[in-house]
C-alpha cells in the first residue's frame, strides 16, 4: 500500500543529508502527521499504477517542502542581515570583461530552456503568456523558435528547445508546438510539479483527490526546475547526447538570447553556475540581488528581508544589481546536487484567496537561490539589452514600436535612437488588457525619440502619432481624448479637453 512515509529511508534517492534532517524532525508534529495523512488518502484514492507511482513521488517533493516550512516557521528561522554584504569582486564579473569567444562548436554542449508555466492573465488573455502576439504577428514562443533555428543553421550546430510547462499551460503548448514539426529545431517538453495549495489555519491541503479542480492546485515556483527536469529523466537524456550547459531563462524576456561569450567564459572557467544580474534602476528596486553572506554567493529576495530593512534593500547604493532569472547551469552539477543532498531553496510563502474566500498559502521556491548548491558560481554583469520582460502592457508597446528591429527573432535596439535606454512608459487601466491595447493604437505611435510617455484614462491614438521628449495624456473622468492621425506631441501635457501645453 503506498504511503508517505515520514522516515527519511522513504523518501526518494536525492533527499538525503540537511533536507532529510528538516524531513524527519518536522515530520513528528501534528501538523506534519495531518498533512501526511491527508495526501497518504488521496494517493490511495488513484487506481491507475503509473499515475499513482507519479503522484506518490509529487507529494513526497511537496511534503519535504512543507516540512522545511513547518521546521522554519517553528524556529523562526530569519536571515541575520549584518552578515549581508554587496557581492565581492570576483563574484560579479563585467560583461565587458569576457573575452569575444572563438568556437561556435561548443553550442553543440549548450541546451535552452524557456520557463514556460504562466498564463497571460494579468493582460487580460486565456493560455499561455508565450502564445501572446508580440512582434510582427509572432508570438513570444514563434521568436524563441527563429532565434535556435537560426543559431542551428548558422553554426552547424542542434541546439534543442526545451519547455517547462505548468499544468496550466501544457495543453495548450502541446498543440502549438506541432506547428514547428518541420523546422530545424528538436524541440522538448516536460511539466514542472502540481502541488496542493494549503489552507492557512488548518494547514491541510485544500484537494481532497488528484483529480480535484485545477484551482486547488499551483505551479511552486520556478525553483521547482531542478525537481522536475531531474523527475522526468531529461537531465539523464541531456546528458548522454553530449550536452553539457543549460542555459534558463522566462519565455516573456524578449532579451534573453544565446550568448556565446557568456558560453565560453562558463566552459573555460568551469563556473556551474552563472546567473546574468544587470544594473538596478528606480523600476527594479525590488529585484533579487547577489549578495555576499559569509563569504559565499546567494540570492536575496524581497520576501526574505526583515521588514525593518525593506528600504536598505531597495537603495540603490548597496544593491546596485539584481538578477534577470537568465541563468546558466552545468548539467552534470545539476545531476550530482540531486543525486545528493537535492536542492534546499529559500521557502517563499505567497499568501492567497482562493475563489471560494479561502485563505490559502503556496510554497514556492525561486530557480536562482539554487546559486548556493554550485562551485564556483558567479554572476555577470550584462547589458540592461539582456532583460526585456514583457510583463503588461506598458512593456508591449515597448517592444512593438520603432524602438526595436527585429532580427532573426532577435529584438535590436534602432540604431536612431541616440539613448542606450528605453523610455519609461506608463500606461493606465484603459490599456490594462491585450484587447483594450489594441483598440486604442491604430497604429503604435513612433517613439525613436521619446523620454517618458504616461496615458491616464479614456486615450486612444490615431495612425503615425509621433511622441518625442515627455508626453504624458490625462483624459479627466467622463472625458475622452482621441489623438487625430499624424499628430506630434513633444514635450507635452495633453489635457482632458485636449488643449495642447508646453510641459
Amino acid at each position: 500500500m503506498a504511503s508517505l512515509d515520514p522516515t527519511p529511508q522513504a523518501a526518494p534517492k536525492r533527499v538525503r543529508g540537511h533536507s532529510a534532517m528538516d524531513f524527519k524532525s518536522a515530520a513528528t508534529g501534528v501538523s506534519a502527521k495531518a498533512m501526511r495523512n491527508e495526501l497518504n488518502a488521496m494517493i490511495q484514492k488513484i487506481d491507475d499504477p503509473e499515475y499513482k507511482k507519479a503522484f506518490e513521488a509529487e507529494m513526497q517533493s511537496f511534503f519535504i517542502l512543507f516540512n522545511r516550512y513547518l521546521s522554519e516557521r517553528a524556529k523562526g528561522q530569519k536571515i541575520d542581515w549584518d552578515k549581508i554584504q554587496p557581492p565581492a569582486p570576483e563574484q560579479v564579473v563585467p560583461y565587458a570583461n569576457l573575452p569575444e569567444a572563438s568556437d561556435p562548436k561548443l553550442l553543440d554542449k549548450l541546451a535552452v530552456l524557456k520557463l514556460n508555466g504562466g498564463l497571460g492573465t494579468t493582460m487580460g488573455c486565456v493560455g499561455p503568456k508565450s502564445v501572446i502576439e508580440v512582434r510582427e504577428g509572432m508570438t513570444f514562443l514563434d521568436l524563441s523558435v527563429r532565434q535556435i533555428e537560426h543559431l542551428n543553421s548558422a553554426h552547424k550546430v542542434n541546439v534543442p528547445f526545451i519547455l517547462m510547462n505548468s499544468f496550466n499551460t501544457d495543453e495548450d503548448t502541446a498543440r502549438i508546438i506541432q506547428k514547428y514539426a518541420n523546422h530545424n529545431i528538436e524541440l522538448m517538453t516536460f511539466n514542472q510539479s502540481r502541488y496542493p495549495r494549503v489552507n492557512k489555519e488548518s494547514l491541510l491541503p485544500t484537494p481532497r483527490s488528484a483529480l480535484e479542480d485545477k484551482s486547488s492546485w499551483y505551479p511552486p515556483g520556478h525553483g521547482d526546475l531542478f525537481d522536475a527536469i531531474t523527475n522526468s529523466g531529461l537531465v539523464d537524456k541531456l546528458l548522454a547526447q553530449g550536452k553539457e550547459y543549460l542555459f534558463v531563462s522566462n519565455v516573456d524576456n524578449l532579451g534573453a538570447v544565446v550568448d556565446m561569450n557568456i558560453l565560453e567564459h562558463m566552459h573555460q572557467n568551469q563556473n556551474e553556475f552563472i546567473m546574468e544580474v544587470t544594473d538596478k534602476t528606480k523600476a527594479d528596486v525590488k529585484g533579487g540581488t547577489l549578495i555576499n553572506y559569509e563569504g559565499n554567493v546567494r540570492l536575496l529576495e524581497i520576501a526574505q528581508v526583515p521588514s525593518d530593512h525593506v528600504e536598505d534593500f531597495k537603495s540603490v547604493r548597496k544593491f546596485k544589481i539584481f538578477n534577470t532569472n537568465n541563468l546558466w547551469v552545468s548539467l552534470r552539477a545539476i545531476k550530482r546536487v540531486m543525486d545528493n543532498d537535492g536542492m534546499d531553496l529559500e521557502i517563499i510563502v505567497n499568501n492567497k484567496v482562493a475563489d471560494n474566500g479561502e485563505a490559502v498559502i503556496q510554497l514556492e521556491t525561486a530557480v536562482g537561490a539554487a546559486v548556493k548548491h554550485f562551485d564556483r558560481a558567479i554572476g555577470i554583469n550584462v547589458p540592461r539589452s539582456r532583460f526585456l520582460p514583457v510583463k503588461s502592457c506598458s512593456d508591449l508597446l515597448l517592444i512593438t514600436s520603432d524602438l526595436y528591429v527585429l532580427e532573426h527573432g532577435r529584438l535590436l535596439m534602432n540604431e536612431a535612437r541616440l539613448f542606450a535606454s528605453t523610455p519609461v512608459i506608463k500606461l493606465g487601466d484603459h490599456f490594462k488588457k491585450v484587447a483594450n491595447f489594441q483598440k486604442r493604437f491604430k497604429t503604435i505611435p513612433e517613439m525613436v525619440e521619446l523620454d517618458h510617455l504616461t496615458v491616464a484614462g479614456d486615450v486612444s491614438f490615431g495612425r503615425k502619432v509621433i511622441l518625442r521628449g515627455t508626453v504624458i495624456i490625462v483624459a479627466n473622468e467622463g472625458s475622452k481624448i482621441e489623438l487625430p492621425d499624424g499628430t506630434i506631441l513633444e514635450n507635452k501635457l495633453v489635457s482632458g479637453n485636449l488643449q495642447l501645453t508646453d510641459h
